[in-house]
């Protein structure tokens, strides 16, 4: 089916979307963090880049990923409908991605990207080892 919007009206549509507070992954996330006896966090702090969660004290921000908007192919599905768009739209995230890490990193911040996948119990302990920075042990 083809979109009932130009381009141009698509594009001004899209750019008025503002991904904000992933309930799904930033609750799995939380839960994690108990699990681990993970304290200190913040959520919608005011940094560039936006992480997740940001442990001041540490200088530590976590993003969580999703698979697909992040580049991750964990289960190597693509669109099959306006895949160009798809495509460009991936590597603009994962540039950006990049560009967010160096960023912190170059102003002594600690980054931890987890994705999406990774919240699931099969890796858990993957899991444990990227958050290994926050366990007190």
């Amino acid at each position: 089916m083809s979109d009932i919007f130009s381009s141009d009206k698509r594009s001004e549509i899209m750019k008025r979307v503002k991904s904000k507070n992933n309930k799904t992954t930033e609750l799995q996330m939380i839960k994690a963090f108990g699990d681990f006896k993970i304290h200190g966090w913040r959520r919608n702090y005011d940094i560039k880049g936006h992480p997740d969660f940001v442990f001041l004290k540490k200088h530590i921000a976590v993003f969580v990923d999703g698979c697909f908007w992040h580049g991750h192919d964990c289960r190597n599905t693509r669109p099959e409908n306006n895949k160009i768009f798809w495509e460009e739209k991936r590597n603009r995230n994962m540039q950006h991605d990049k560009e967010i890490t160096q960023y912190l990193i170059d102003r002594n911040w600690t980054v931890i990207r987890i994705w999406e996948c990774e919240l699931k119990k099969k890796n858990r302990e993957l899991l444990k080892k990227k958050l290994a920075p926050l366990i007190h042990r």
